[in-house]
């Protein structure tokens, strides 16, 4: 479990937020309040060989045991190859069209698990897949991906972004663990150690900055959120990027010692909207978190709850992954809130087991590094966006 964020798909007692009218206003409850069953929706992603059939076992058992009904997708690329398809005969327009359907075909099959889910009424439901829509665009370039969305009737932010509620991506063990790497748990699999680091790497960059992205080691008891503070960065070597702009908004609270806060996120006019809430440490050293999806008509209304004391803070995130860690790199930009020195502030964050001050994980050379501001509360949004700070 989570440490520093409690992460929902990892809490069977979690629950969404929840805005009710009451005399003409609004009054906004904590997000482990909820009166009615959810639908959670995870997928299981990542290199061949990661442990995503014992993860589901694993997942599926844990939350049977307390109380949840719980669905697992089957893989779509295993269910097409495993019927004589070789991916590796796949070439130009074969290689094209066998994506789309591929696509087309793993859609519809979590349609049918999401639809059954939703008309369960009486306890939670848990939709587990194995791998998730972004997937097949790993093994296609760009501009061919692109293409399949077009005539499709989708793009990135609604097959990333909006379509599921955690994405967890587990790491090969073909990428430090070789001795583990076998093929023999799938008859469709044909990549040596060399090609399943590669398609661990290519997977890793198709879900960047999904909001509730998690490698293992971000699953792991003892991982917390880093920070660094940053004098610039070399664009000529910076490895391949998503890119968002961000707009976060505390709100008035009235339980006391919880931050709340609505971000909107855009990307290419595509925009996703999150509540995250964050609460006072109880048993562990710092404090938990929860975010999750809300729409935009939730997203209006929150933003009724908006705390006046504080600016909106604007920035854009650049995500990239690096060795074995998923990387955001934050500037902040304007209007800037009345704390920030007129060029603005650059953050680096990452989730990692290695404990504050640490010399891993090692940062990407590219990269000019000031400082670790770990715990510097003077850093964090919170303080940042305060109109009188002091």
């Amino acid at each position: 479990m989570l440490s520093g964020e409690r992460n929902e798909a990892l809490d069977a007692t979690s629950s969404h937020s929840s805005i009710s009218a009451k005399s003409s206003s609004l009054t906004i409850r904590s997000p482990m309040a909820r009166d009615t069953p959810r639908v959670y929706r995870l997928v299981l992603t990542g290199g061949p060989c990661g442990g995503k059939t014992t993860g589901m076992v694993r997942v599926s058992n844990f939350f049977e045991e307390h109380g949840w009904k719980v669905f697992s997708v089957p893989e779509t690329a295993t269910i097409l190859l495993g019927g004589g398809i070789k991916f590796s005969e796949l070439t130009g327009k074969r290689l094209y069209e066998f994506q789309k359907d591929l696509l087309r075909t793993l859609l519809q099959i979590e349609e049918v698990y999401f639809n059954q889910a939703a008309l369960i009424t009486d306890k939670n439901v848990l939709v587990i897949s194995d791998r998730g829509a972004m997937d097949p665009s790993a093994y296609i370039d760009k501009e061919g991906w692109a293409n399949i969305c077009a005539e499709l009737g989708h793009d990135d932010t609604s097959l990333r972004d909006n379509r599921y509620d955690q994405i967890v991506h587990m790491v090969t063990c073909a990428e430090g663990a070789e001795d583990f790497y076998t093929v023999a748990n799938n008859n469709t699999r044909e990549e040596g150690m060399a090609g399943a680091k590669r398609i661990d790497w290519m997977t890793r960059h198709v879900v960047c900055d999904r909001a509730g992205v998690q490698t293992y080691e971000r699953l792991a008891k003892n991982t917390r959120k880093r920070k660094w503070l940053l004098a610039g960065y070399k664009q000529d070597e910076f490895p391949k990027y998503e890119e968002f702009q961000h707009k976060h908004d505390f709100l008035m609270c009235g339980e006391d010692g919880i931050q709340m806060r609505v971000r909107a996120r855009e990307q290419k006019g595509k925009l996703s909207y999150t509540i995250t809430s964050r609460y006072p440490p109880i048993t562990e050293a710092y404090p938990l978190e929860t975010r999750m999806k809300i729409n935009k008509r939730e997203y209006d209304q929150y933003r009724n709850l908006i705390d006046h004391s504080r600016v909106t803070i604007h920035k854009t995130r650049r995500c990239f992954a690096w060795g074995n860690h998923f990387y955001s790199l934050d500037l902040l930009v304007s209007p800037l809130p009345p704390s920030c020195p007129p060029e603005g502030l650059l953050f680096l964050e990452t989730y990692t087991t290695f404990p504050k001050g640490h010399s891993e994980p090692v940062l990407p050379p590219f990269l000019s590094v000031i400082r670790e501001i770990t715990d510097e509360k003077q850093y964090s949004l919170y303080e940042l966006s305060k109109i009188h700070n002091g």
